[in-house]
């Protein structure tokens, strides 16, 4: 009689529990008896926000109208039935999935903080990598040495380069402006192609230098002091991109752990 009684109570406890956290949260409406909270739509505005969409009365009406909506949809199907066709079954899990996954990411970001003094020492890994200098390039990229060859006789004799990249580059997007790269840093191509640019100087052009794209002739157009952005000011992409790495990681290492059949 004892246990019943602590156990009637406690179920009166839990019981007036539930109905105060009920009360706690506002409906922004009732749907055939469903509540549709005020959360919901708090969550749907957060995220507009996040886009860019201003706050305003008419847009909380529009969300708290269209969630309205999608609770009478999905009352419908699942008086249908159709909540238990295997496709949409598949389809509520891979969506809860996804929700759970972008929860962990978050979660971990917030709890995984990357500090300053490592931020700092990847700032300086990127400064060392860009360089102090910019340079303007122009080339023309073929498919074989043999071409190469050929048109570095060409340009050593007169030809003008801007007018053999229009007419024989294979590169789309820099053929028909003349093979005009515009401004880079060496460390945005690739090795052989950076290389080949750090031993320019100011008009020469290149011998052939072969990259996974084919075979490139360089012409270094113009040099120019690099202004390189302050820590403050790549300090949230250098962040991003370093949890990033880390959510990428964590993933990796929780995926090895796993049990795979």
């Amino acid at each position: 009689m004892l246990k019943f009684s602590r156990f009637a109570l406690l179920s009166a406890l839990l019981a007036i529990a539930a109905v105060a956290q009920a009360a706690d949260e506002k409906a922004a409406a009732i749907v055939n008896g469903v509540s549709i909270p005020q959360a919901r739509v708090d969550i749907r505005i957060k995220v507009a926000a996040q886009q860019g969409q201003p706050d305003s009365p008419e847009f909380r009406k529009v969300i708290r109208d269209d969630l309205i909506n999608l609770e009478v949809i999905s009352q419908a199907a699942v008086k249908n039935g159709l909540d238990k066709q295997p496709d949409v079954a598949q389809q509520l899990e891979l969506a809860r999935q996804s929700v759970l996954a972008g929860a962990f990411v978050q979660d971990y970001a917030k709890s995984h903080p990357i500090g300053d003094d490592v931020l700092q020492k990847e700032y300086e890994a990127l400064k060392a990598r860009v360089g102090n200098k910019e340079y303007k390039l122009s080339h023309i990229l073929v498919g074989t040495e043999d071409e190469a060859k050929k048109i570095a006789g060409q340009l050593k004799k007169g030809a003008k380069f801007a007018k053999i990249a229009k007419a024989q580059s294979k590169d789309p997007g820099s053929k028909n402006n003349g093979g005009d790269l515009g401004w880079a840093v060496p460390s945005n191509f690739v090795q052989p192609f950076a290389e080949a640019v750090a031993k320019l100087k100011k008009g020469e052009v290149s011998a052939p230098v072969q990259t996974q794209y084919g075979w490139h002739i360089i012409k270094l157009e113009d040099t120019r002091e690099l202004k390189v952005p302050t820590f403050e000011e790549m300090k949230p992409n250098l962040e991003k991109r370093l949890q990033q790495q880390a959510i990428q990681k964590e993933i990796e290492d929780m995926r090895s752990k796993a049990k795979v059949e």
